[in-house]
C-alpha cells in the first residue's frame, strides 16, 4: 500500500504531531531560531495548520512548555519528611523530573529558549521560583523566603544548563546520588536555615 502524497489533513493526531515536532525544534534551536515554517516542514504539514491550531509562534511555544508535572504533588513530596533533608529531596526530585523521557525535551526546550527569549525566561523563572521553591522556602518561616528560593533556583537551573544542555562532564555523567550529596547541603542552607 503506498503512502498518500501531500500534506497531512487537519485532525487531533496532526495537532499532537505539531506539538511534538515543535518541542523537538525548540529544544534543538531555541525559541528565536525556530520558525513556524521550519516546524511545519519538519512535521510535513501545511504551515496554515499551525495558525489554525495555535495563535502564532508564541501560542505554539506556550503549548510546548506546558508543565508535565503536578506541582502540588511535587511540593508536598519535598516538604513531607525530615526538615533536615529538604535540600536532598529537592535535588533528587529535580533530577528525576529532568531524567524522565516524557519531560526531558520539554525542560530542555525551556532552558535553551530561556537563554535567548524573555517569554521562555519568564516561564522558567515563574515555574521554578513561584510554583516550587517559594512554596518550599515558605515552610521554613524565613522572612527572605523569596530570595532564598531564587538562590536555590539559580543553582538548579545552573545544574540543568551544565548537565543537560551543555553536557559538561563529569556533571553530565554523574549519578543522581553523587549530585544529591554535593548539592543537597547548599539547597538545605538556602531553604531550611
Amino acid at each position: 500500500m503506498s503512502r498518500p502524497r501531500g500534506r497531512r489533513p487537519a485532525n487531533q493526531d496532526t495537532r499532537s504531531l505539531i506539538v511534538e515536532t515543535a518541542r523537538a525544534e525548540f529544544a534543538e534551536r531555541g525559541y528565536d531560531a525556530a520558525t513556524l515554517r521550519g516546524i511545519a516542514r519538519r512535521a510535513s504539514v501545511d504551515p496554515a495548520l499551525l495558525h489554525h491550531y495555535f495563535k502564532g509562534k508564541a501560542g505554539l511555544f506556550a503549548e510546548v512548555i506546558a508543565m508535565p508535572i503536578d506541582t502540588r504533588r511535587v511540593v508536598a513530596s519535598i516538604v513531607d519528611g525530615p526538615p533536615d533533608q529538604v535540600g536532598e529531596r529537592i535535588v533528587r526530585t529535580f533530577l528525576s523530573i529532568w531524567d524522565a523521557p516524557e519531560s526531558r525535551d520539554r525542560f530542555t526546550t525551556i532552558v535553551r529558549s530561556a537563554l535567548s527569549n524573555e517569554q521562555a525566561a519568564a516561564a522558567l523563572r515563574e515555574f521554578i521560583t513561584r510554583e516550587l521553591l517559594v512554596k518550599i522556602a515558605a515552610q521554613s518561616g524565613a522572612k527572605d523566603a523569596r530570595l532564598r528560593a531564587t538562590m536555590a533556583a539559580s543553582q538548579m537551573v545552573g545544574i540543568a544548563l551544565v548537565r543537560y544542555i551543555v553536557k559538561v562532564k563529569p556533571l553530565a555523567t554523574a549519578s543522581v546520588d553523587e549530585i544529591v550529596a554535593l548539592v543537597g547541603p547548599s539547597l538545605q542552607a538556602y531553604l531550611a536555615p
